[in-house]
């Protein structure tokens, strides 16, 4: 979805929402309660020029007869965010960031469900942490079932997580930058990349034994390509390598 350029109002950015959010197939908005339109910006708490565009805010709830839960979401859209990113970049496109958004929220609604199996969440985590150390086949998205640290940061026993999403390699640029436990460094990137790439830091950041540090690469997957994954069993290509996290 493309082609709205310029800047829209509130009036023109919900009626799109809406519009989009008719067009996505019922199956795909299964547990979703339906899609709430704010007009303030979002910030970052810690970075000012950062702005969340959109948000899923899900619940559980016990089931009929006390057992298993129910899981209900909301997707939220910032149109204060969306404006303010768009007087930032010049190339801003209102329509594809807004279906990026709500299909990114959706697959958030759908990872939920998925890692519902019986399992609380940590123990999930842990189970699929094993599988990847195994060399066996996991979830790729299983960290996020793990503790959250902060924005875009999770905890499974003494692994840490830390995700960064992209759409093309290109806008990854040769390094990374990020800040772990108060210090900065730069991390270059892999040369191949895939849908999701785990890569170790093996130097510089992790501070006990056995503790590792994984920075967590996600691509962006436009349209409705991550939803049908989840539904129909189409499973991302995952890479792994590792990297030396310098200081900086």
């Amino acid at each position: 979805m493309s082609g709205q350029g310029g800047e829209l109002t509130f009036a023109e950015f919900e009626e799109l929402a809406w519009r989009y959010w008719e067009e996505i197939p019922a199956e795909y908005k299964e547990g979703v309660d339906g899609l709430v339109v704010e007009r303030r910006a979002l910030p970052h708490p810690e970075l000012p020029e950062v702005y969340t565009l959109g948000e899923c805010h899900t619940e559980r709830y016990p089931g009929e007869f006390g057992g298993s839960e129910l899981i209900r979401s909301a997707v939220v859209l910032y149109y204060g965010s969306f404006l303010r990113v768009s007087r930032q970049d010049p190339e801003f496109d209102w329509g594809e960031e807004l279906w990026e958004t709500l299909t990114h929220e959706l697959q958030h609604h759908l990872e939920s469900l998925a890692s519902e199996a019986g399992l609380e969440e940590l123990d999930y985590a842990m189970d699929e942490n094993f599988k990847r150390l195994d060399g066996e086949p996991f979830d790729p998205y299983f960290y996020r079932s793990g503790v959250p640290l902060a924005e875009g940061v999770w905890k499974v026993e003494r692994d840490y997580f830390i995700e960064r999403e992209f759409r093309g390699g290109a806008e990854l640029g040769e390094r990374i930058e990020l800040e772990w436990r108060g210090e900065r460094y730069a991390v270059e990137v892999p040369a191949e990349l895939g849908d999701i790439t785990f890569v170790w830091l093996e130097e510089g950041v992790a501070r006990e034994d056995p503790e590792e540090v994984y920075l967590v690469l996600v691509r962006r997957r436009g349209v409705l390509a991550a939803l049908r994954g989840m539904l129909g069993g189409e499973r991302p290509n995952v890479v792994e390598v590792a990297a030396e996290a310098v200081p900086r």
